[in-house]
């Protein structure tokens, strides 16, 4: 395994983290300092807002100084690693890569506990023995930021799979994820159109020298759901001409139309290779920041399930068609479990 070149001038990485990591510790440091005087007022405003479970407000300020927490811990745990490999210059860049693949494992997990445990949280699984082994083509649906957090949780920890993930370049703005992500073999991609080809071919470069322990995560919608978003993903096809493809999303109401250019280049990359669908529901929250605040993502049930298609099962032709029935049987799930929520 080879890790990613960087593709921004090492000073622009630099420039970032002396005001993302100076921020990110700052933060921790006032929480905890301040932490007499404001758990009280959450205690308060739990007595006297609604409320969808007990302590909520108290729970959600929990959960920030997980991540805060988190955030240091695993930017202490990638100095250390870095200083006791001199740059991985002593293990080399796959040993390299396995220390900070351990890293992450242990920071997803911890997150991700804290996440279950604190908001009440029920997790079902249905398929997650697929994904045991690689090489594979993981594509997952893209509906609230704790996505990562999924794929980790059900497939990369528990069968230690380095996930190779396609994120958005705004990301960087988390330290940890920023510092990390790029020691890892991940691509960073600008979104909007600008170098569309060489964001492309950064995608394809994951493709490159998967086996049994490694496999590429792409989310196909690109962006997290929303209707307007969706409307605007329509109109966008059938502006190109596209009305074939419009249709196909227009029967699609729980999910955006998939981005079909990153999943393809990553196919002719790894040809061979099996695609895994990781559907999930549970986690929706159209309210924003105000309905995460009322707790109503308090005692959901977050529901995933895997589907794996072997490659000789992928046409040849028409993959585009292909992935969008695919996606509709995404569609399909989500709205099924929707409706027996929560």
């Amino acid at each position: 395994m080879t890790l990613p070149a960087t593709r921004e001038p090492r000073w622009q990485s630099w420039r970032r983290r002396a005001l993302t990591i100076p921020a990110v510790v700052g933060l921790a440091v006032l929480a905890w300092a301040l932490l007499p005087l404001w758990l009280p007022v959450m205690a308060v405003l739990d007595i006297a807002g609604p409320q969808r479970a007990l302590g909520t407000r108290l729970r959600l300020t929990a959960m920030v100084l997980t991540y805060l927490n988190c955030e240091v811990l695993g930017l202490v745990g990638a100095g250390s690693i870095w200083l006791w490999t001199l740059a991985g210059r002593l293990t080399g860049p796959a040993g390299y890569v396995a220390a900070h693949a351990v890293l992450q494992r242990w920071w997803t997990s911890l997150l991700f506990s804290a996440g279950r445990r604190l908001l009440g949280l029920r997790v079902q699984v249905q398929g997650g023995e697929l994904a045991q082994a690689g090489p594979f083509l993981l594509l997952v649906r893209h509906s609230s930021a704790a996505d990562t957090l999924i794929a980790a949780a059900v497939v990369a920890n528990p069968h230690k799979i380095v996930l190779r993930y396609v994120l958005k370049r705004e990301l960087m703005v988390d330290p940890c994820l920023d510092v990390v992500g790029q020691r890892l073999p991940n691509a960073f991609v600008l979104r909007g159109g600008r170098r569309s080809a060489d964001e492309v071919a950064a995608v394809a470069g994951l493709a490159r020298d998967l086996d049994a322990h490694s496999a590429v995560l792409i989310y196909p919608e690109s962006t997290r759901f929303s209707q307007e978003k969706r409307t605007l993903a329509i109109q966008a096809l059938r502006a190109k001409g596209r009305d074939e493809l419009a249709d196909l999303a227009q029967a699609m109401p729980a999910v955006l139309p998939p981005k079909t250019a990153g999943v393809l280049a990553l196919m002719d990359a790894a040809p061979g290779t099996d695609v895994v669908f990781l559907d999930h529901a549970g986690l929706e929250l159209e309210g924003g920041l105000a309905a995460l605040w009322r707790g109503e993502l308090m005692g959901r049930t977050l529901r995933v399930r895997l589907r794996r298609i072997a490659a000789a099962e992928i046409p040849p032709t028409q993959r585009e068609l292909w992935l969008y029935q695919q996606w509709r049987a995404c569609d399909a799930f989500v709205r099924a479990q929707l409706q027996e929520a929560p």
